[in-house]
């Protein structure tokens, strides 16, 4: 079983080719720079960059592996959530693929690509696992009981946690896209934890019952930081090393807050015959600091952990492929009427799995 996906929610145009077997045949991101200079995607010049570059990027998949369209046993493509005129692109690219060559269409939620990559990267990882799902434009916890079957336990009531870092590295100067800048800015203070002490920035909603969490207040106190930093001259890579580092702590902080709560949810609800699990997903899983956080609270709680490789964790078509295929599995397909959706929850997807 083979399935081409496609993915251009945002501002990456993805294609790759995946089997059943959990072989990736091909893959390709490219991922636009014209958006650096804005310190964020601009949607039009997004979806214009989509259109100049699907074309030639289903071809080249193709010519990896010396197959046809025809020789796919579907094709999977974003279909929300995301920028619209994006999504667009990739569903119409996906449905002229499915027409021409009498193929399976799979409409994929871009968020269920992200929480089921991780059945790809590991061994025998069984539903129900515990998800946390962190991206530029989502923050969510839920527990994944199965394709398309997803309980949310919580959600950012503001910024999500990705955003949080885009924004701090624009206050701070640092660039676009905003964690890997300050992930690495981090990695230069010498003292993580005078750092914290120094900034002393609010760990949101702790204590508090539920899984919700907040980046807003946050965000407001690294600004506040900056700008006495700057009035006392002294905002420098030094003490912008510093800040970054504390910011990245405090998340690390907010985020175990939560967990704490999904955990015992996540427990009662694991059949005590499989290795409860927890999943980190979705772009801001690369960051190194979270990942060590999320190993040892699965320590301490007797969770395994999992996560994807690092360049499967932002936007790629290789999650959407996969999502083809534990859709196809099912017999999960589509109409080619299928409308994309720029907001798509996943707690909606469980009436479509049956």
């Amino acid at each position: 079983m083979k399935v081409i996906g496609i993915e251009t929610s945002c501002d990456e145009t993805a294609v790759a080719i995946v089997d059943d077997q959990k072989n990736i045949l091909s893959s390709y991101v490219l991922s636009q720079s014209e958006h650096e200079i804005f310190g964020g995607v601009v949607p039009e010049i997004a979806a214009r960059g989509h259109m100049d570059h699907i074309d030639s990027l289903v071809k080249k998949s193709l010519a990896d592996t010396g197959l046809t369209i025809k020789n796919m046993d579907a094709v999977a493509v974003t279909s929300g959530p995301g920028l619209i005129g994006g999504v667009l692109v990739g569903v119409m690219m996906a449905k002229g693929l499915a027409l021409s060559s009498n193929r399976q269409y799979i409409a994929v939620n871009h968020l269920e690509g992200h929480a089921l990559t991780p059945r790809l990267t590991e061994d025998n990882l069984q539903f129900p696992y515990l998800l946390l799902l962190v991206s530029g434009g989502h923050t969510q916890i839920l527990i994944v009981n199965g394709v398309g079957d997803y309980d949310l336990l919580g959600t950012t009531i503001d910024d999500a946690l990705g955003e949080a870092f885009d924004k701090t590295a624009k206050l701070l100067g640092l660039g676009y896209p905003g964690g890997p800048a300050v992930e690495k800015k981090a990695a230069e203070c010498n003292d993580p934890e005078k750092a914290l002490k120094t900034y002393d920035l609010p760990v949101s909603m702790k204590g508090r019952s539920g899984c919700d969490m907040s980046f807003s207040g946050l965000k407001t106190a690294v600004r506040r930081q900056a700008e006495k930093l700057k009035e006392a001259d002294n905002l420098n890579d030094a003490t912008i090393a510093g800040l970054c580092c504390a910011f990245q702590q405090t998340c690390g902080l907010i985020v175990k807050s939560r967990l704490k709560n999904a955990i015992k949810a996540y427990l009662k609800a694991c059949p005590k015959d499989i290795i409860p699990t927890l999943v980190v997903s979705g772009g801001v899983a690369a960051n190194m600091h979270l990942r060590d956080i999320l190993q040892e609270i699965c320590n301490k709680n007797g969770l395994h952990f999992a996560a994807p490789p690092l360049k499967l964790c932002s936007d790629n078509a290789v999650m959407i492929a996969w999502a083809g295929i534990e859709r196809l599995r099912l017999n999960l397909t589509d109409d080619i009427k299928t409308l994309p959706r720029p907001r798509w929850p996943l707690t909606e997807l469980k009436d479509s799995a049956g």
